[in-house]
């Protein structure tokens, strides 16, 4: 028990000495004898490596002499630890190794490898920064789809441009990707110039071209490139409430792993993507509550979705029929959730064509505000809304849990009346 005590007490303080900066002496620095890396702080170290076997050294000679001297920075980039050698201490200084651990801590705090600055610029292509920025962006990026969208543009969009020598794109180069684009693909044309100039912002910070960036919009492109006409985005097309409970009594009469997920969709008003990675270990079928991982919600934080009788229901066929898999709806492929498409295309078969899986979202709401008494605050967590009022953000402590149960029990009730446009009044 001591030893652990002392050696956890030792752990901590060599962890405060290895956060101190500036630990090495400039005439240490030529006395220092022992072999190994000397901290100086903050990822710097004096590297003494032995001298090579059957070479003679004097017993009064002095540590540079007995084992080559070198500067090296060690960091981690994405989980791996990562060395870069700044040079012989014998050439460069402590001060000036300090400069170069200072700078490269910097480049790490703008999320840019160190190790990828130090390149040659001769030679560097479009393609090698663009997948250089998309390896140093992806820690930022929240899921999969983000890293294959950047991927896929500058890989598949971007090919002419991905041979060519980073400093020496232009404005033609550029115009040339973008222009078969621009009128036919609007979106897919703005995403991918904003994705090329993130790539040539890049190459110039890590020293690979100068001048003006030729993927810039506003003052340069806007000037060249007619103005996009953007389209109007209405609402996710919804189906009347009044119509639920009808295609409810359709939905649960097909015998499909997407019929029970679309209809475990419309009892919980989730998102699709919620409903489709769901994995059986959110759900405490005891308690009746499924608890989304924060990772998945789009605001970003854990959300708890209480089950009413008919989801609960749902969700202990699927356990029983899919024992050996870890997600509640899975697909076909072993170890694969329902694809992306599964539950709009259930829509399709159903000969749905003016409403979206999304749009269940809506005909919850205008239900529960035209048929129920529940507060606009309670109606709202359900759908797992962000607060946008940032005073009444910061004093709603709590999720409305029981009165979120009460509600979403009270949809199920309805959803379950095969009396379609029949108005029923929950209350409180």
């Amino acid at each position: 028990m001591l030893g652990h005590v002392l050696g956890h007490a030792l752990g901590k303080s060599k962890l405060a000495m290895a956060r101190e900066i500036n630990r090495l002496k400039a005439r240490s620095v030529a006395t220092i004898k022992e072999y190994g890396r000397h901290a100086d702080g903050g990822g710097l170290y004096l590297s003494i490596s032995k001298p090579p076997k059957g070479k003679a050294v004097s017993p009064k000679a002095s540590g540079a002499a007995k084992g080559g001297h070198r500067w090296v920075f060690l960091y981690r980039w994405h989980g791996k630890p990562t060395e870069i050698g700044f040079g012989s201490a014998r050439d460069v200084s402590l001060a000036q190794a300090r400069e170069l651990a200072a700078e490269a801590r910097r480049k790490l705090t703008a999320r840019i490898n160190p190790k990828d600055v130090r390149k040659p610029t001769k030679g560097a292509t479009f393609g090698e920064c663009a997948d250089r920025l998309i390896e140093s962006m992806q820690s930022s990026w929240r899921n999969a789809k983000h890293r294959a969208q950047w991927t896929m543009t500058l890989k598949v969009y971007a090919a002419p441009l991905r041979r060519l020598p980073v400093d020496a794109i232009g404005t033609d180069d550029v115009l040339g990707v973008l222009k078969p684009l621009w009128s036919k693909k609007h979106e897919t044309a703005s995403r991918l110039r904003g994705r090329i100039e993130r790539v040539l912002d890049a190459a110039k910070a890590q020293g690979l071209r100068s001048g003006e960036n030729p993927a810039r919009w506003r003052g340069h492109l806007n000037q060249l490139l007619p103005k996009r006409q953007r389209v109007a985005r209405g609402h996710h097309a919804a189906m009347p409430y009044a119509e639920v409970p009808m295609f409810m009594v359709d939905l649960q009469a097909r015998a499909a792993t997407a019929a029970a997920a679309l209809e475990f969709t419309v009892l919980t008003s989730a998102r699709s993507g919620e409903t489709l990675l769901a994995k059986k270990k959110e759900f405490d079928v005891d308690r009746a509550v499924w608890v989304v991982p924060a990772e998945r919600m789009k605001a970003g934080r854990e959300h708890r979705v209480p089950l009413s009788r008919r989801a609960l229901k749902i969700v202990k066929q699927a356990m029983a029929d899919y024992p050996d898999s870890d997600f509640l709806f899975p697909g076909q492929k072993p170890g694969r959730p329902l694809s992306a498409m599964a539950l709009e295309m259930m829509l399709r078969r159903m000969k749905i064509e003016d409403a979206t899986v999304h749009g269940f979202r809506s005909s919850f709401r205008d239900w529960a505000s035209e048929c129920t008494n529940f507060t606009n605050e309670v109606c709202e967590a359900a759908l797992a809304h962000v607060i946008e009022d940032k005073a009444e953000a910061a004093y709603r402590r709590g999720d409305l849990f029981e009165k979120r149960r009460k509600l979403m029990e009270a949809w199920a009730v309805y959803c379950s009346a095969p009396k379609a446009g029949k108005v029923v009044a929950f209350r409180r």
